[in-house]
């Protein structure tokens, strides 16, 4: 399979008073086109710079990168965001919803930029959230939702412009066993219909639901390993036996 993102020699260095920080020391990576990718270390080691520079959230201090075959360091920030826009979904531990908004006009944004008009917008937000098992939480604001229903909503979001590849910055950092366990099965089910993963995870219990694991220490990539048995989620809950947010405040004054 030809790579969909490639990353060659990267390096990351910032400033944090006097202080030098290496964040990247020289990186490279490859992922191929339809894989299910993760990158896999401890806190501070780059995993998470390495993600957003492959997502063009960041730009390296030194190095190469290549989407989909295009060279990153020759564009401009308006390709940058035309890239981020249509070629790249993102899902962070901390869903990133803005507050004041519903469900579906959270997931409505990327649309909204990229000036859809209102009826697609709603007909495509509506159809993401109905895909991830949401179809029953449209009007919900984020206070209404548990952490397993608004990461849900993150991910329709991030499905939203059907982009080719998803970005996730330990997706299920923030959740319980059980709601993550939900998340990596939507994640292994977007893989499987043809979508490009890479997911960024400190926890080996759940790198194991990808099919290949980077390793990186001190910024710098140390090996990597097939998943020999991969953690394949056949079932899960229904979406409606997860407690909302509102289930949760009226059990616990019960």
């Amino acid at each position: 399979m030809d790579a969909i993102v490639e990353a060659t020699d990267l390096v990351k260095h910032y400033r944090m008073g006097d202080q030098l920080v290496e964040a990247l020391r020289g990186a490279s990576l490859a992922v191929k086109q339809g894989e299910f990718l993760v990158i896999m270390g401890a806190s501070g080691s780059g995993k998470s710079t390495l993600m957003h520079i492959m997502g063009c959230l960041d730009h390296p201090t030194s190095g190469k990168l290549f989407i989909d075959g295009e060279d990153i360091s020759r564009v401009n920030s308006s390709r940058l965001a035309d890239l981020r826009n249509h070629k790249i979904g993102f899902v962070f531990q901390q869903f990133n919803l803005l507050a004041r908004t519903t469900a579906v006009h959270n997931v409505e944004l990327p649309l909204l930029y990229g000036g859809v008009g209102t009826g697609e917008r709603r007909r495509r937000a509506v159809a993401a959230l109905e895909k991830v098992g949401l179809g029953h939480r449209l009007d919900h604001y984020p206070n209404q939702l548990s952490g397993g229903e608004q990461q849900r909503v993150a991910i329709a979001r991030a499905l939203i412009n059907e982009a080719p590849i998803i970005m996730a910055d330990e997706p299920t950092g923030n959740l319980d066993t059980r709601s993550g366990i939900d998340i990596l099965r939507i994640l292994q089910d977007l893989n499987v219909a043809g979508i490009t993963l890479v997911m960024v995870t400190h926890e080996r219990e759940v790198a194991e639901h990808g099919d290949r694991i980077v390793h990186i220490r001190d910024g710098k990539i140390r090996g990597e390993e097939p998943v020999k048995v991969k953690r394949h989620i056949s079932e899960a809950p229904p979406p409606d036996e997860e407690p909302s947010a509102e289930e949760d405040l009226e059990g616990a004054q019960e």
